[in-house]
């Protein structure tokens, strides 16, 4: 029997869900991490830029490139681990370090992505963090490091994976122009399960990230929609009140919906990346599987009440640039509809007007009918008389009386010969 044909994606496909492994962070590491973006068109930009970028990191550390076309990358530049990886939208570095400084969350731990190098970056920094991982001590002195270390009323906390390790951050960017990321681990937690809690941290941070570029696009579209708002508002009353002609009122619902359209076009892929990304937010916190420490709001509770709401606002701009959409559509359906009306009574005053010139051209063709009957009739008496002149004199009869007998029979022939040629025409 011949094997049977194998689709050629059937193992690259399964390849892919293990293409991007967890890093191996240890129990005391330092966590340099950033995102780099496109400023505009990121979906749709050359990934080889991208790739020559990270081959230009790695030929100063002399270390391996990574396959033609590849998303992602893992391997030692130095004396760190890097991780790098390809989105649809951006592309992230993890640089590892298995040690930790005398200074927690040093600005240096980034000195292992050169000046001049992150100066070449095709993209913007989106987001960059400091990732501080130690071994669990007590619970007091890890309490005093995140009063040190984090700003109190913004600060995050939390157990994960069944006590594997404590969570902290605030989301707040450092002086230096960093987030901080705080990780106490557990004796018995491995350097893969680690590996899971920087990757979720450094994802929950990109995604939030990215989500709320989408709040800060809806944010500048408020304005354009309040002034749109106002006008189609507006031009439903002229279309129902009849305030102004329907040709002006028309030529400014399209403008509005012509505006409307080049909104719904410019913001819907945002939007849409902003839900997705919205959806990997909490995705990444539940499987963090967070329980409370300390009586301290977790990562949770945290977005719940700084993050959900942006992205509420969001969908509701989206929806309200929908519903606008719609509304300027009713809207021009309905001066359409009047429009038409106001043709059909037009045509009807025109078909009225085009009957009573029909019956004026009837009467008038009947006047001329009977006009063209004594005229011809006239004629045709002369003829006759002329005709019959020798037969009076050799009758000895009047002229004028053989001119009355013919006349009445010449005048009946007339009428019948217009009437047949009229009913021959018809």
């Amino acid at each position: 029997m011949a094997p049977i044909d194998e689709h050629p994606l059937r193992y690259s496909l399964a390849n892919e869900l293990h293409a991007r492994p967890f890093p191996k962070v240890e129990a005391s590491s330092t966590v340099a991490y950033m995102a780099i973006k496109r400023p505009s068109s990121a979906a749709t930009h050359d990934k080889i830029a991208d790739r020559a970028h990270l081959i230009a990191l790695l030929d100063r550390y002399g270390a391996a490139h990574p396959q033609p076309g590849a998303t992602h990358y893992y391997g030692q530049i130095g004396q760190h681990m890097l991780k790098w990886e390809s989105h649809t939208e951006f592309v992230t570095y993890t640089a590892i370090s298995n040690k930790i400084g005398e200074r927690p969350f040093d600005p240096a731990s980034f000195e292992i992505f050169p000046k001049d190098w992150m100066t070449q970056a095709p993209g913007q920094l989106v987001t960059s963090a400091l990732i501080h991982v130690s071994p669990w001590d007590r619970t007091e002195k890890f309490q005093e490091k995140l009063d040190n270390w984090f700003v109190a009323e913004s600060v995050a906390v939390a157990w994960v994976l069944d006590n594997a390790a404590a969570i902290a951050g605030d989301f707040r960017i450092d002086p230096a122009g960093h987030l901080r990321f705080a990780i106490g681990v557990s004796p018995e937690t491995g350097a893969q399960r680690i590996g899971r809690i920087v990757q979720r941290l450094c994802e929950i941070e990109t995604y939030k990230t990215m989500s709320m570029l989408g709040f800060a696009s809806v944010r500048e579209m408020g304005p354009s929609l309040e002034d749109i708002d106002a006008k189609l508002g507006q031009l439903v009353v002229e279309i129902v009140e009849g305030q102004s002609p329907a040709e002006t009122t028309l030529r400014h619902l399209l403008e509005a919906s012509a505006e409307l359209e080049s909104m719904v076009a410019q913001s819907s892929f945002r939007h849409g990346a902003t839900k997705a990304y919205a959806q990997i937010v909490d995705q990444r916190i539940e499987v963090l599987r967070e329980e409370r420490f300390e009586g301290r709001q977790t990562f949770a509770e945290f977005m719940m009440r700084r993050f959900s709401p942006a992205m509420r606002t969001v969908h509701s701009t989206h929806d309200r640039l929908q519903d606008m959409s719609d509304r300027a559509l009713r809207a021009g359906n309905l001066l359409r509809t009047q429009v038409d009306v106001e043709r059909s009574a037009q045509n009807q005053e025109l078909l009225k007007s085009m009957d009573r010139r029909a019956d004026l051209q009837l009467r008038l063709q009947r006047t001329v009918e009977g006009l063209s009957v004594v005229a011809i009739s006239y004629y045709a008496v002369s003829l006759g008389a002329y005709l019959l002149h020798p037969v009076s004199s050799v009758l000895d009869i009047w002229k004028g009386t053989i001119t009355s007998a013919i006349t009445i029979p010449i005048i009946i022939l007339v009428w019948l010969m217009v009437r047949r040629i009229r009913k021959h025409i018809n």
